[in-house]
């Protein structure tokens, strides 16, 4: 059951603070923030935006940071942000390096024997998030998803749209994604930890240019990214292979010149990703 830490009036709605024992999680506590606009009550249910944080980061980053109140408020978007990683597994390792373990768990579901029991965030996200919300009453209509993120979390946002059999979500956005995980340092890591298979595992579920080569139905996706944006210049993000892999999909590729990596380069373009997104969930 997820308890109430927190609420914050923001553009007329509430972002609320919450955590809770996740079984994907294997059993340790989890947080999350969630912004319910002035539209949501206990007659109106409204569509959900989730939006997935970057390496390092936590739920509070997009809250606090990424500029997406405004917007949602007046569409009526509730948006969820949920932590990037479980906290506190004490698997051997998993606090060496800043790009892999805490605040790192890539929306993925491990299968290596030692992360298996804790890093599902794939699971977490999807199913056992909803699952919390919906039993604590609140006012979402899990109808109406769609799904944005950046860096490490637009990796997330693009995977779990184009691998969903169930087409949970309506629309994926991404600001600075890392697009072709299996061949970037920062994946290849990830891949290699997390995964009993390693990166051949990872091609069918978790490489978002692999997944588009797939998908044979139309797709909604806007993806940004910087020109100036370091990860971009040293390989990291791989746009350019995510893009000629979706030719003639319906993928809306937009270089914006002179940004960077940050949240201000997030902040700057947030309105033109609700509005997109709200094209899609509000009916």
């Amino acid at each position: 059951m997820a308890e109430l830490v927190s609420s914050n009036k923001v553009f007329g709605g509430d972002l609320r603070k919450y955590k809770f024992k996740s079984a994907a999680l294997g059993g340790l506590s989890a947080n999350f923030n969630l912004f319910l606009p002035s539209q949501a009550s206990t007659t109106t249910k409204v569509p959900l935006l989730t939006y997935l944080a970057g390496l390092t980061c936590t739920e509070d980053n997009g809250a606090q940071k990424g500029g997406f109140f405004e917007a949602a408020a007046a569409k009526g978007l509730a948006i969820l942000f949920p932590d990037t990683s479980p906290r506190g597994a004490g698997v051997p390792g998993e606090d060496d390096d800043w790009d892999f373990g805490t605040g790192a768990g890539f929306y993925l579901n491990a299968t290596a024997p030692s992360y298996a029991p804790y890093y599902n965030m794939q699971t977490h996200v999807t199913l056992e998030l909803p699952q919390i919300i919906e039993a604590a009453g609140l006012p979402i209509d899990f109808t109406r998803q769609s799904i944005f993120g950046h860096s490490m979390g637009g990796h997330g946002a693009l995977t779990l749209y184009l691998a969903s059999t169930t087409k949970q979500y309506r629309s994926a956005s991404a600001f600075a994604p890392i697009c072709n995980p299996m061949k970037c340092q920062w994946g290849q890591k990830a891949f290699t930890g997390y995964l009993q298979g390693g990166i051949e595992e990872a091609k069918t579920l978790y490489d978002a240019t692999e997944l588009i080569k797939r998908r044979n139905e139309p797709v909604n996706i806007l993806i940004d990214y910087g020109t100036s944006d370091n990860f971009y210049k040293q390989g990291q993000l791989l746009p350019e292979n995510f893009v000629a892999a979706a030719e003639g999909k319906n993928v809306s590729m937009r270089a914006q010149e002179g940004y960077d990596h940050s949240y201000y380069f997030i902040s700057t373009f947030a309105p033109e990703h609700i509005h997109f997104h709200a094209k899609f969930l509000c009916d």
